[in-house]
């Protein structure tokens, strides 16, 4: 049994080890809890962290959803389907990864933004039982901008109740830093064309 367990935890950890240094990312607070509400068991998630690029260059980032494929970890494709006025309906193919199993994720959501200050995203279809989620921006007075996201989620596939809180909140944590970082890259063209 303690030779299982040893083997387990160097087939989770050897990848870990072999992808080298971390880049440094921005700091990041997360909290991910796992809530009951109407028999559903939600994933309620909390994140943010500071940039150092303007306002318009985050606001310019996070709506340029045709090209988050490019950085947030998973995410094979995003691709606008309608726009009208401050409502974008969108389609995203990703994976969601859990130990040794990967599981092919498609939604489509309804994106409500209000410039320069929110992003209210809720599911239309897909596979997840319940997703909504809030991207909420804040102009610093010493410069640069404080990013929050929130959400809630249920997957509609098996998430294991003891490791899912622990799953979800590293998904989380791997997709806020790289949306802060790319934010923050200074050779970034992505976010200020």
């Amino acid at each position: 049994m303690k030779r299982l367990i040893a083997i387990l935890l160097f087939s989770i950890s050897a990848p870990l080890l072999a992808q080298g240094p971390k880049l440094e990312l921005p700091k990041l607070e997360v909290s991910v809890s796992r809530v009951t509400q109407d028999a559903l068991h939600l994933y309620e998630v909390d994140a943010s962290g500071v940039v150092q690029a303007p306002l318009a260059t985050v606001w310019k980032t996070l709506t340029t959803y045709e090209r988050m494929n490019e950085f947030v970890p998973d995410m094979a494709s995003c691709r606008v389907l309608s726009r009208n006025g401050n409502e974008v309906i969108i389609e995203q193919f990703g994976t969601a990864r859990f130990l040794f199993m990967s599981k092919s994720i498609h939604l489509v959501v309804r994106a409500t933004e209000t410039p320069m200050q929110s992003i209210d995203i809720a599911l239309i279809s897909g596979d997840m039982k319940h997703y909504e989620s809030r991207w909420e921006l804040f102009p610093l007075p010493e410069g640069g901008t404080r990013v929050v996201y929130t959400g809630r989620l249920v997957p509609n596939f098996y998430v294991p109740g003891l490791l899912g809180t622990n799953i979800i909140r590293g998904d989380i944590e791997r997709m806020m830093g790289a949306v802060l970082a790319r934010i923050d890259r200074p050779d970034s063209t992505a976010a200020r064309n």
